[in-house]
C-alpha cells in the first residue's frame, strides 16, 4: 500500500509551485470575491447569531482575527467558525468538487492570515494547496458521497482547510502529516441536515477545525502516519462499499492542477446548486412564452438521482427548507421569473400561489452522470404543460449559468458582490472589491479588515 498520508503531507509542505499559474490565480481570486460577498450577505442569519453567541461565551482572550470584516474580533478558529457559517448560510456560495471549497478555505485562510500578517499572494497559494488536496481525496471514490449521507463540504473541507493552513504556516512534512491525520478525525457533516441551520455550520466547523488541527499539530499532538489510507482510516471509513482507491500514487499532485479542470461555479441563485439548471430553463421558458401561471397544468422535471437526494424537501414551508426543494425552485421561477434572496423568505414560500404551483411539479430521475460534475446527471430537463395541452420542453440542459463551462457575463460577479454587500454600511464595497480583485498585490491581509 502506498504512503498516501505521507505524500499529501509532502505536497502540503513543499508544493511544486512557488507562484501559482495565472489561470489558476483567476479562479482563486473569484473564490475570495464570491465568498466574501456571500459571507457579508449572510451576516444577519439566525445561525450566525447563534454561533456568534457561542463564541462570546468562550473565555479565550485571543482577538487575532476580524469577524465578518467588522469591528468584532475573535481567536482565529472562532472567527473562521462564524465567517464560514455566514458564508454558507444563504447557500449562495460557489460550488466545485461536489461541495463548496471556497466557503471553507477562504474564512480559514482569512482568519489565520490576519492572525499571522500573511500576504494576499500567500493566501492564494495556500488556497490552491487546499483545493488540490480536496480534489485528490474526493477523486478516489466513485460512489457519490451525498447518497451515503456525507456532506463533502464538512468532510473534505476539514482536511482541505488543515492543508491550506499548514501550507500557510510553512509546516514541516512531519507536522503537516500530523495535522492532516488530526483533521481526518474531526471531519463530518450529514446530508440529512440539509435545509436546516446545521448545514452552513458544516462549513464554519470545517474552517475552524482546519485551524485547530494545525495548531494541535504544532503543539506536538501526533496522529497516525497512515490515517488516510489505513484499512480503518479516513477513506475506508467514509467509503463503506470498499471502493476507495488506495493504490494510486499521489505523486502527480500539484503538477497537473485540477482547479484548471474543475474550477469554481458561481451561483446565480441562493438555493442548492442541484436545482440551478432547471431554474434557468423554467425562467427562460416563462419569459420567452410570457406564461400565465394560471394556465399551467403540470411541470415535469428530470434530474439525477443524487440531485434528488439533496433536494429532499417536497413541501417546504420555510425559506431554509425551500433551498432544498426543486418544487419550490420551479414554482418560484415560474411565478417571479427570478429566484433571489427576497423570494427565500418564509412569507413568500407560504404564498398560496407558490404552494399551489409546487403541487403541480412531478420529478423523475435518470442514472446518467456528468464527467465534469459527477454528482449531477449528464443533463437535466424540464417540460411545462398548459391547460390547453400545449407543451414547452427545455431539451437537455448541460450546465447552469455561472458554471465553469457557462460562465457569468462580464460584470455579473461584481454585480452579485455589490448586491450582497448592500446594507453593510461598515464596508466600502467598491474598495473591497478592487482589493480582492488584485489580492496578490496585498502585502498584509490585515489591511482588508482595517
Amino acid at each position: 500500500m502506498i504512503k498516501l498520508t505521507e505524500s499529501l503531507a509532502q505536497f502540503v509542505s513543499e508544493p511544486p509551485f512557488e507562484k501559482i499559474p495565472a489561470a489558476a490565480a483567476a479562479v482563486v481570486r473569484q473564490g475570495f470575491i464570491d465568498t466574501i460577498a456571500t459571507m457579508i450577505a449572510g451576516r444577519n442569519e439566525p445561525v450566525v447569531r447563534i454561533v456568534g453567541e457561542l463564541v462570546q461565551t468562550k473565555s479565550s482572550a485571543a482577538r487575532d482575527s476580524s469577524v465578518l470584516l467588522g469591528p468584532g474580533r475573535a481567536a482565529a478558529q472562532d472567527a473562521a467558525l462564524i465567517n464560514g457559517t455566514a458564508a454558507h448560510a444563504l447557500d449562495f456560495d460557489d460550488v466545485a468538487l461536489a461541495g463548496h471549497p471556497s466557503t471553507v478555505l477562504v474564512p480559514a485562510l482569512m482568519a489565520e492570515g490576519e492572525a499571522s500578517g500573511a500576504s494576499g499572494a500567500a493566501l492564494m497559494r495556500s488556497y490552491l494547496v487546499g483545493y488540490e488536496l480536496w480534489a485528490e481525496l474526493i477523486s478516489r471514490e466513485a460512489d457519490p458521497y451525498h447518497q451515503k449521507g456525507w456532506h463533502p463540504t464538512g468532510v473534505f473541507g476539514t482536511l482541505a482547510a488543515a492543508a491550506a493552513i499548514a501550507n500557510l504556516r510553512g509546516l514541516s512534512v512531519e507536522t503537516a502529516r500530523n495535522a492532516i491525520g488530526i483533521a481526518a478525525s474531526m471531519a463530518g457533516g450529514l446530508v440529512a441536515n440539509f435545509g436546516t441551520m446545521t448545514k452552513p455550520f458544516h462549513a464554519g466547523r470545517a474552517a475552524s477545525s482546519g485551524i485547530e488541527a494545525v495548531r494541535l499539530a504544532v503543539a506536538g499532538m501526533t496522529a497516525a502516519a497512515d490515517a488516510i489510507e489505513h484499512h480503518a482510516g479516513f477513506l475506508a471509513a467514509i467509503s463503506p462499499s470498499g471502493k476507495a482507491d488506495l493504490a494510486r500514487s499521489a505523486q502527480p499532485l500539484g503538477h497537473a492542477l485540477r482547479i484548471l479542470d474543475s474550477g469554481l461555479s458561481v451561483k446565480k441563485y441562493p438555493l442548492c446548486y442541484a436545482s440551478h439548471r432547471v431554474i434557468d430553463a423554467v425562467i427562460d421558458i416563462a419569459r420567452k412564452e410570457n406564461l400565465d401561471v394560471e394556465s399551467v397544468q403540470s411541470i415535469h422535471a428530470t434530474i439525477g438521482i443524487t440531485q434528488r437526494s439533496m433536494l429532499r424537501n417536497h413541501t417546504p414551508v420555510t425559506g431554509l427548507e425551500a433551498k432544498f426543494s426543486l418544487e419550490f425552485a420551479i414554482a418560484c421561477a415560474l411565478l417571479a421569473r427570478k429566484v433571489g434572496l427576497p423570494e427565500l423568505s418564509d412569507s413568500f414560500v407560504n404564498r398560496a400561489e407558490v404552494q399551489a404551483l409546487m403541487k403541480k411539479v412531478e420529478i423523475s430521475t435518470v442514472t446518467t452522470s456528468c464527467h465534469i460534475e459527477p454528482v449531477f446527471s449528464y443533463a437535466d430537463r424540464v417540460s411545462i404543460r398548459l391547460n390547453t395541452g400545449k407543451e414547452f420542453d427545455s431539451g437537455d440542459i448541460r450546465f447552469a449559468r455561472g458554471n465553469l463551462n457557462f460562465p457569468l457575463c462580464d460584470g455579473e460577479l461584481q454585480e452579485k458582490f455589490m448586491g450582497c454587500l448592500r446594507g453593510a454600511e461598515h464596508l466600502n464595497a467598491m474598495t473591497l472589491y478592487a482589493q480582492l480583485a488584485s489580492l496578490e498585490n496585498i502585502s498584509n491581509i490585515r489591511s482588508l479588515a482595517e
